[in-house]
């Protein structure tokens, strides 16, 4: 069974259709990346897919996946670049909804923090505050965040963006790596040559090309990937 399945979905806001007849599943261990044209529905479908917002139709199915067991990396703003906190108070307030009314973490959530930095290289950055730190390792950092929140999947919005070439790769490379690990990736990108490159499968939605969804070898041979690879506007 599917960690998660739409079927058949309408997205939209203040009462404009965005995308209408979007079906399409993600399973254990895949690496869904969402891309298209700027206004195509994907951070429409990103808050849909958290239930922050209703689809206008269709269902989103998430049979045995646990609020807890899911990770969120949202675009980074400028508040939270001038968040005055330590790298380890950032990484660990991602098991808050782990404490319920308990006013600390216990030493599970600690060690899954610890384990988060390890993981995302940045132990060595865990009493830096945050503020001070560059692009690359402030967005490593809201990834261990959001990795101790993670304990299936995790929906990444645009993970790169705003990076130099160097931190980007880093935090391309870092994302392929926790899903090697086992976590189900489903990340928004811009990024068309890191799509192809890490991805399992694509879900391009949008008005200048026909919806796909499927495996990234097929993508490339489609209507949407040709449309797509040859000058059609990201964001």
């Amino acid at each position: 069974m599917p960690l998660l399945e739409c079927q058949d979905l309408t997205l939209g806001y203040e009462g404009k259709t965005v995308v209408s007849g979007l079906s399409f599943n993600v399973n254990a261990g895949d690496y869904l990346c969402i891309v298209g044209e700027n206004g195509s529905g994907k951070s429409t479908l990103m808050k849909t897919l958290l239930k922050l917002k209703a689809p206008t139709s269709g269902r989103v199915l998430t049979e045995g996946l646990r609020p807890n067991e899911i990770g969120y990396l949202p675009q980074q703003t400028v508040v939270q670049k001038d968040f005055p906190a330590s790298v380890r108070e950032v990484v660990r307030s991602g098991c808050l909804n782990r404490c319920g009314l308990r006013p600390f973490y216990n030493n599970a959530e600690k060690q899954a923090a610890n384990e988060s930095m390890v993981k995302l290289g940045i132990s060595d950055l865990a009493k830096r505050c945050y503020r001070e730190l560059s692009g690359g390792q402030q967005q490593r950092t809201l990834l261990a965040r959001a990795l101790c929140a993670a304990g299936k999947i995790l929906l990444l919005d645009e993970p790169a963006a705003g990076l130099d070439p160097r931190a980007s790769d880093e935090m391309y490379d870092s994302i392929a790596e926790l899903n090697r690990g086992g976590i189900t990736i489903i990340m928004i990108s811009h990024d068309i040559a890191a799509a192809i490159k890490y991805a399992s499968h694509i879900l391009h939605i949008g008005s200048r090309a026909a919806l796909f969804f499927g495996a990234t070898n097929d993508y490339l041979n489609s209507k949407a990937g040709r449309t797509y690879g040859h000058g059609a506007e990201q964001t």
